[in-house]
């Protein structure tokens, strides 16, 4: 099978992780991401065969050109990785429209947009492997996380849905749930809200999350991707609508 991969989100963390994993798979990795820069420089980086390609997927146009670009250089995509996503904390009554209508834009709608694009090649294939990259905070609620829970909640009824509707075409449709992975979402914007939501010391935050998990550890991004790669692999062929939890253990159902 000729794997020609796209993983959207994947300048950095956790999608920088999946397409590096994909890449070393012997997939060629199409990095989509909304920064153009960012995108074509974590290609370069990348060994194997990538490339960058900007990509908003909050955009059905932006979306479709992103497939264009990949399929002039490559042909169709059959292993869609949906990784794009943003998370703010906020409490129910600071959430306002805006908010709550830009997250669930780029990790729910955005999630549609490329999986409306992306599928219906794999369906005249008669294969193809999508995973989502949900969340634990998709299994279950979190205070102040109201819009990011609603979206993740969703992809995961978004997986289910799919995965019945393109089985017969020997498409499988797959969701991941990652626990806490610190990556530079977590060290920009969340450490200090995380802290002041539990009235602990931002520099507290880490540890505090860690010594919840009974696996001992956090998430790390190459544990998401090892996930995906099974995921994408021929391997899980008989998997789908599935929402793997990779959670070291803190959710099991």
């Amino acid at each position: 099978m000729n794997r020609i991969a796209a993983v959207t989100g994947a300048a950095r963390g956790i999608g920088r992780g999946i397409a590096e994993r994909l890449a070393k798979d012997g997939c060629r990795v199409a990095v989509l991401d909304i920064d153009a820069k960012s995108a074509g420089e974590a290609a370069a980086e990348i060994d194997g065969d990538a490339f960058g390609v900007p990509c908003d997927v909050t955009d059905a146009e932006s979306v479709r050109l992103a497939d264009q670009t990949i399929r002039e250089r490559w042909g169709a995509v059959n292993a869609l990785v949906s990784c794009a996503g943003i998370s703010q904390i906020a409490a129910l009554e600071d959430t306002s429209d805006e908010l709550w209508n830009r997250i669930l834009s780029v990790n729910l709608t955005g999630a549609f947009h490329v999986c409306r694009q992306f599928l219906p090649a794999m369906r005249e294939a008669n294969w193809g492997r999508v995973v989502m990259i949900s969340s634990e905070s998709g299994k279950r609620g979190a205070s102040r996380y109201s819009a990011y829970c609603s979206s993740k909640f969703g992809l995961i009824g978004l997986t289910q849905a799919l995965a019945m509707e393109f089985a017969g075409a020997g498409v499988t449709v797959n969701a991941v749930c990652p626990g806490i992975v610190f990556t530079e979402l977590w060290d920009d914007d969340h450490l200090a809200g995380y802290g002041a939501k539990r009235d602990i010391p931002a520099d507290k935050v880490k540890d505090y999350l860690v010594g919840r998990i009974p696996l001992g550890r956090s998430c790390t991004p190459e544990d998401v991707a090892a996930a995906v790669a099974f995921l994408a692999s021929d391997d899980a062929a008989y998997l789908t609508g599935q929402a793997l939890n990779l959670t070291g253990g803190t959710v099991m159902q």
